[in-house]
């Protein structure tokens, strides 16, 4: 059962139109595409479709997530793992499929990837990879316990970890939304 209402592109006006253009023709839409942001009849995929629902928030979401994804400070792969395991975690086929293609782009192996989806230990001979992967799964069952901050800060800085937070907050709340709708 879907809850998803489709916006057709020709049926938009105004502030849903101007939101559709933004995440259309904005840093999500440059580059490759590693997966779809539309359907063939013009109607947004994943979350980006539920943005329009309330616009003014719906843009606020999305310019939190292309300044997450396009203009933060953590490497592809690390910025990868950490989306997809909150997919994971939340068992959000949209991030996981999307976000799998992103991290192959970024570097990331078919064992990595199966490593994460499943929770599994993964031995990273980066240190910051290591503690982006740490904390994020930290993150997503709760809390940063005093053991894992000393072991992830350093090598993260606090800065890393305030833009860490935010991508986890990001992404669930989208798992959160695709859930509820039925995406």
């Amino acid at each position: 059962m879907t809850r998803k209402h489709p916006f057709r592109p020709a049926d938009l006006d105004g502030d849903r139109l101007a939101l559709y253009c933004a995440i259309t023709e904005g840093p999500r839409a440059q580059g490759p595409r590693l997966f779809d942001l539309v359907s063939d009849d013009g109607v947004l995929l994943g979350p980006f479709n539920e943005f329009l629902l309330r616009p003014a928030l719906g843009d606020a979401l999305q310019r939190v997530g292309a300044a997450v994804r396009y203009a933060g400070s953590l490497g592809g792969r690390a910025r990868e793992m950490a989306i997809l395991v909150v997919a994971a975690h939340w068992d959000s086929a949209f991030e996981r499929t999307a976000h799998e293609a992103v991290g192959r782009a970024a570097g990331l192996t078919g064992a990595e990837l199966a490593a994460i989806a499943a929770g599994a230990p993964l031995d990273l001979d980066d240190p910051a990879e290591a503690a982006v992967l740490r904390l994020t799964r930290a993150l997503v069952t709760g809390d940063v316990d005093d053991a894992t901050w000393a072991a992830c800060v350093p090598p993260l800085d606090r800065e890393t970890v305030f833009e860490l937070t935010t991508l986890v907050g990001y992404y669930a709340t989208l798992a959160l939304q695709m859930r509820v709708f039925r995406v």
